[in-house]
């Protein structure tokens, strides 16, 4: 019991104090930064500088980890419920920003232009849907996962399994893409091979949520993404100004597209007379949307839907302490995402311009071959095969159709395209490692949490104790990791396209059995069972219908949009069985009804 009064005086102190902590981090983040750049200067290689950044920043996130450790199930399922609505959006904002958005977004609108706009709408478009429908309801609700709420709402342990099923396929499909990015950035930086660049990620990872749970995981989060938004922020500026578009390009970088419209125009894209493997101009096709009206449209709506339905981000808003400070922590949410989904059009408009125009000495397009195969950073990347100069018409003219780059390392490589000091390599790399990670971090606690919570405790023990508890959700964590480690490290998809599956696998099985059991009294148990297996069951068989060419997409659905047959299924199937069968009992309707009000008090449920 002392102990716990000693670890609530000390969570007090540190949530009184979180303003000038924070500052504080940021200050040394940046006096830290400048360290590095004067070590440059002084000449000190790049290998040095790599690892500092990601060496110091891990430390740091170890070191909150080690700071946040509980033995409380409160403060390691949902945080104590004490987590400021500020503060909050900062962590969700990281929780959001992995490896898809700071990594491979930035590549998608590269080479695939404005039909990527579909991910960004949807992804900030879904926060809407959060923030009506699902938040402050959930979070009144008092439950510590989603399919704690799943089961409770609709009573028995079938809703309670399915909703469990559907989560980790969801988070593990997300999860893996996750690790996938921080085996990439540490092997890059550290000069070792990819395989074993994510156990090393994982290990950071670990370190981060395995002893203080969503505590730990929140109080790193909100580092990460400071970390992260500096890391993307500052080669667009220092770019933005160097081409004479401002320290602040994003109003006014549209005579950057003009000038690259022209002189796309001007060299031409013909295919490529010998495609190099695993290399092309264009974004790899599973990952790349269509830019017709309902392909966006689609898109959108299923990158929507899933948010609102992915189990990692819900639980975010079971962390604040009042209703009202979760649907705030939302707005927070919003304009911390915004920040870096503004900036990633014009992070890839300057960086192409970088390529393209000849009156800047970083272009390489229209340059003699033998000059820019001997460019640094092309040498760099062309040694791992993420990037290829190849003169397949022999005139020693690099051509547009003549430079292969992969898309995912366009955020990384811009610092070294645009030749900026390496010091801002290293703080992208630190970046991109904080956006994997913390995504990760909430990832693997939503599995490993529904597994301790909902399947060992609800289920399988319900008199465990919480030492039993909180051991095998650790346990569980360690597991689920290294499984998640291993798939990665066999490189099956894109970073993008594993995410893109992950969103619809969520909103396929969990969205309408969510938004329906908060807002239609009607719904029962067996509509809800009916909806996630069915609506879960239809998109998976579409989605591998689909993919392996069986069948041909309907109305241009394909493999990353087959959430729109998911949702379709399970709200059809759900309100069908629902007015089939008996309707809910009185208190779980008088349950429904006190939910919904704005106010008042928390609705735990029994055994929390």
């Amino acid at each position: 019991m002392a102990n716990n009064n000693e670890e609530a005086v000390r969570d007090k102190r540190f949530i009184d104090n979180l303003g000038l902590v924070y500052t504080l981090y940021t200050v040394g983040f940046l006096i830290f930064f400048a360290f590095m750049a004067v070590l440059e200067s002084l000449g000190v290689g790049a290998e040095v500088i790599g690892v500092g950044f990601l060496l110091f920043t891990i430390a740091i996130y170890a070191i909150i980890g080690w700071l946040s450790r509980t033995a409380e199930v409160d403060a390691y399922y949902v945080a104590g419920r004490e987590v400021p609505a500020l503060y909050n959006g900062m962590a969700t904002a990281a929780d959001w920003m992995s490896g898809a958005s700071f990594v491979a977004l930035a590549g998608g609108v590269y080479f695939g232009g404005y039909p990527y706009l579909g991910y960004i709408v949807g992804w900030t478009g879904g926060y809407v849907l959060v923030n009506s429908l699902m938040a402050p309801y959930l979070r009144k609700f008092g439950c510590y996962t989603v399919p704690d709420f799943v089961g409770t709402r609709y009573g028995g342990n079938t809703a309670r399994l399915c909703a469990v099923i559907i989560l980790v396929v969801a988070s593990f499909t997300y999860v893996t893409a996750q690790i996938n990015a921080t085996g990439t950035i540490a092997a890059q930086t550290l000069g070792i091979p990819f395989e074993l660049g994510v156990w090393l990620g994982l290990l950071g990872i670990f370190i981060c949520s395995m002893l203080g749970g969503m505590r730990g995981v929140t109080w790193t989060q909100v580092a990460q993404y400071i970390v992260l938004i500096i890391a993307y922020l500052v080669p667009i500026i220092w770019m933005s100004n160097r081409q004479d578009f401002g320290i602040i390009p994003h109003f006014n970088y549209g005579g950057a597209l003009a000038r690259i419209t022209e002189l796309e125009a001007q060299y031409g894209l013909a295919p490529a007379a010998q495609p190099i493997p695993g290399l092309s101009v264009l974004v790899n096709p599973q990952n790349n949307p269509a830019g017709n009206g309902w392909a966006m449209v689609s898109l959108a709506i299923c990158m929507m839907a899933g948010t609102a339905s992915l189990p990692h981000i819900l639980m975010r808003y079971f962390t604040t302490p009042t209703v009202r400070s979760a649907r705030r922590s939302v707005g927070w949410s919003l304009l911390f995402i915004f920040l870096l989904y503004f900036s990633a059009p014009a992070l890839a408009t300057l960086t192409k311009l970088q390529l393209l125009d000849p009156t800047l000495a970083t272009s390489v397009i229209g340059k003699a071959f033998a000059d820019v195969s001997n460019l640094e950073w092309v040498k760099h990347w062309s040694s791992v095969g993420m990037l290829a100069v190849v003169d397949q018409n022999g005139d020693g003219i690099v051509q547009l159709n003549e430079f292969f780059m992969r898309p995912d390392i366009v955020v990384l490589a811009t610092p070294e395209i645009a030749g900026l000091p390496y010091v801002i390599s290293g703080l992208v790399a630190a970046g991109g490692l904080a956006a994997a990670m913390s995504t990760a971090d909430g990832l693997l606690l939503a599995i490993a949490n529904a597994l301790s919570h909902d399947l060992y405790y609800k289920i399988i023990d319900p008199k465990a104790d919480t030492r039993r508890r909180l051991i095998v959700a650790r346990v569980l964590l360690l597991f689920i990791g290294a499984a998640a480690a291993f798939i990665a490290s066999l490189k099956l998809t894109g970073i993008l396209g594993a995410v893109a599956w992950a969103f619809d696998f969520a909103c396929s099985g969990l969205f309408f059995p969510l938004v329906l059991g908060i807002w239609w009294k009607r719904a029962n148990a067996p509509g809800a069972i009916a909806g996630m297996v069915g609506g879960f069951v239809a998109g998976s068989l579409y989605l591998y219908l689909v993919f392996n060419k069986i069948m041909t997409p309907w109305l241009g659905i394909d493999d990353v949009r087959f959430g729109i047959v998911g949702m379709a299924v399970s709200l059809v199937a759900m309100v069908a069985v629902s007015l089939m069968t008996r309707v809910p009992s009185k208190e779980i309707q008088d349950m429904v009804d006190e939910v919904r009000i704005p106010g008042g008090r928390t609705m735990l449920a029994a055994g929390h």
